[in-house]
């Protein structure tokens, strides 16, 4: 990934804004000088981003890096919560460069050129969420958002990225991601990549879901088959 959002120019089209946004989910596909395929998928919610590049026949996660963002006039800036990379990153505070058109990405000094796989719709659940509460034994027990540690779930409009991390720490402990979809009360995850098991790419995981205002209620069966019950907050 070697800092793709390092120095990199975005040109708004003030009076096209909604086909300037680079708010959704896009990619690149590279190919490494073994032959290997490897896809690099950006999702960019209101605030919050994450990039994450995996192998694109195995699955097999490569690396990832990502935390909030704000746009102003031709600046990017980006305050890194986590990079697998260089977690010296973390907490630092970068201002990058950009070239977008309504369908294209073009990252300035580096050979991706990135396509637009979705503009935030029509995902339900579309934004970035941290892990407030988990179910157990009846009983809702709370988390601290506020806390360094985090596990954090950001979705466009068709993708999911999780991330569990400690921006005090700078330690990156997991994540996975892939495709998503909401109908009728049902969310269901198609793993792409998992940074801990490989193995588990390919499977669909299928939940309940009930979104009431800031909050996300989410239960059903974990990639290990245990029972869940989370509470996931918006995070602003």
């Amino acid at each position: 990934m070697k800092k793709i959002f390092a120095l990199f120019i975005i040109t708004c089209l003030f009076f096209d804004a909604e086909a300037q946004s680079i708010l959704g989910a896009w990619e690149a596909y590279t190919t490494t000088k073994t032959g290997d395929k490897h896809r690099t998928v950006f999702i960019f919610t209101e605030g919050y981003q994450v990039v994450s590049i995996y192998n694109t026949t195995t699955g097999k996660f490569i690396s990832t890096e990502g935390g909030s963002w704000k746009l102003q006039a031709d600046t990017l800036t980006q305050t890194v919560e986590f990079d697998t990379e260089n977690s010296e990153r973390v907490g630092t505070e970068e201002r990058s460069q950009i070239i977008a058109t309504e369908k294209t990405l073009d990252i300035t000094n580096s050979n991706l050129k990135m396509t637009k796989i979705d503009d935030g719709t029509p995902g339900e659940l579309q934004g970035a969420w941290l892990m407030s509460g988990r179910k157990r034994d009846g009983k809702i027990q709370s988390r601290d958002t506020n806390r360094p540690r985090k596990t954090m779930k950001i979705l466009s409009g068709t993708r999911f990225q999780w991330i569990a991390y400690n921006t005090e720490t700078k330690q990156f402990m997991a994540t996975g991601g892939g495709t998503y979809t909401t109908l009728n009360g049902e969310y269901i995850e198609h793993i792409e990549f998992f940074s801990k098991d490989d193995s588990r790419v390919g499977a669909s995981l299928d939940f309940n879901y009930e979104r009431m205002d800031d909050e996300w209620h989410h239960s059903g069966l974990s990639s290990k088959g245990d029972p869940i019950y989370e509470i996931w907050q918006i995070r602003k």
